[in-house]
């Protein structure tokens, strides 16, 4: 595995080993290693203090990201490398972090403090072997998640770490183990006690894991007590032709079916909270939630506010949730109209939710095709150049102004003509353009 390691990596482990100091990787890095994926990040441990640590790679520039916790990163080689010194921690009277921080020329100790036994791993590369007190290197191969030492501990000591078991368990696709999952419900009122941005970021990496609507189905009571608002969809039927199957679950469904991209998945998560306000049942028996897209992004926005997530993408996601129930047939010019009046990029978005949307329901037929086709017919549109909003009108306000048009007249002209452009009953050419402005103030 030795040859595995990026050129810098190898450099800083080799700087510190002829200072005298024990180097080794840990943590994920060893874990997708062993797994056959690409590290996306790579963190090292050292009997070397912070400031030992921060003379003997003086070559490098060294942040001190976390020094107090013996952390600091290295910038070398177009990488950011975490170096954390041997470390034993104190009581976690917060259930969040260490009261105190300790160091100690033990690697053994330092991996007893780690939270799963998949991270607990570090890499000898001078001997090219893993050393593994912990069994992470079995545990990988039967695709488990086992928290280090007693499990209820560690989640005492940080209730993150429940979360993290989670996100593990759908990026890797990975079981939890019974005494590590009873110790994660036994120990769940510490949530309370982590901030939102660390759930937002535990949450976000959870949805876009490969087996995110597994976890969520197995471990809702977990989710629910950092989300409340997805338990009242847990078991509630919809009563409707158009659904076999439950608010949850058809929830879950359109996770399973939407890309791994953040906004579509929160949006997938989100787009049916909504439903449960605004049940009822007409006198055939059949049920209904008129009005619940505009709560659902009400709700949407309500909860990515409360994690404190970026504006950007509390944006993107309300105005997914809120368009997510709108129906039109598969025609070039609706796909013209959508996208000129919501945007291309949300536009895009929302076929890709409404394809997932219908792969959830009872009747899946026409998910493929209406996805297929309006995609087809939306690059159609792009290569021809299409008029998508008035910003590819051939004229303009200051055009119709010289006509003669004032005001609101201005406005209503420019969109009379848009509709005329789209629906193909006059050319985007300028001379055109004009003679309908003309003879419509005529």
């Amino acid at each position: 595995m030795r040859e595995k390691l990026p050129v810098p990596v190898l450099e800083l482990l080799t700087r510190l080993q002829k200072a005298g100091f024990e180097a080794y990787p840990v943590g994920g890095g060893v874990r997708d290693l062993l797994l056959g994926r690409a590290p996306h990040d790579w963190d090292v441990t050292t009997s070397a203090s912070p400031r030992e640590t921060e003379e003997t790679l003086a070559h490098c520039r060294v942040v001190e990201t976390g020094i107090r916790h013996g952390t600091v990163t290295v910038l070398t080689g177009g990488m950011a490398v975490e170096i954390t010194t041997f470390r034993t921690e104190g009581g976690y009277s917060d259930g969040r972090h260490p009261d105190t921080v300790h160091f100690t020329k033990s690697l053994a100790e330092d991996l007893r403090r780690r939270d799963f036994t998949i991270g607990a791993m570090a890499l000898d590369w001078e001997a090219d072997r893993v050393i593994d007190p912990y069994g992470g290197e079995t545990d990988l191969k039967n695709r488990v998640i086992r928290a280090v030492g007693t499990p209820a501990e560690r989640f005492r000591e940080d209730a993150l770490r429940i979360l993290r078991g989670l996100r593990f368990a759908a990026e890797l696709d990975f079981t939890i183990e019974p005494e590590t999952e009873k110790a994660m419900r036994e120990t769940a009122g510490g949530l309370a006690a982590v901030s939102a941005e660390r759930v937002r970021a535990e949450l976000e990496k959870l949805l876009c894991g490969k087996a995110a609507a597994r976890v969520l189905r197995e471990y809702s009571d977990l989710a629910g007590r950092v989300l409340p608002e997805i338990l009242p969809m847990v078991g509630f039927l919809q009563h409707n032709p158009h659904h076999d199957k439950d608010v949850w679950e058809h929830t879950l469904t359109v996770l399973e079916n939407i890309p791994p991209e953040p906004v579509l998945r929160w949006a997938a998560l989100l787009h049916d909270s909504g439903k449960p306000q605004h049940f009822t049942m007409d006198a055939e028996g059949i049920g209904h939630f008129r009005g619940h897209p505009s709560t659902s992004a009400r709700m949407a926005e309500e909860i990515l506010r409360r994690l404190k997530c970026e504006k950007r993408l509390i944006r993107e996601v309300t105005d997914l949730v809120a368009i997510h129930d709108i129906r039109f047939p598969a025609e070039k010019e609706q796909a013209v109209r959508y996208a000129g009046r919501w945007g291309e990029e949300l536009f895009l978005r929302f076929l890709e939710l409404r394809r997932a949307d219908t792969l959830g329901k009872a009747e899946t037929g026409e998910a493929e095709t209406y996805y297929r086709t309006m995609k087809e017919y939306y690059a159609e549109a792009k290569k021809e150049r299409a008029c998508f909003s008035q910003r590819d009108l051939a004229v303009t306000g200051e055009d119709l102004m010289a006509l003669g048009l004032k005001g609101r007249a201005i406005g209503k002209t420019l969109e009379t003509l848009l509709d005329l452009v789209q629906r193909g009953e006059l050319p985007n050419e300028r001379a055109a353009l004009l003679q309908k402005a003309a003879g419509a103030l005529a």
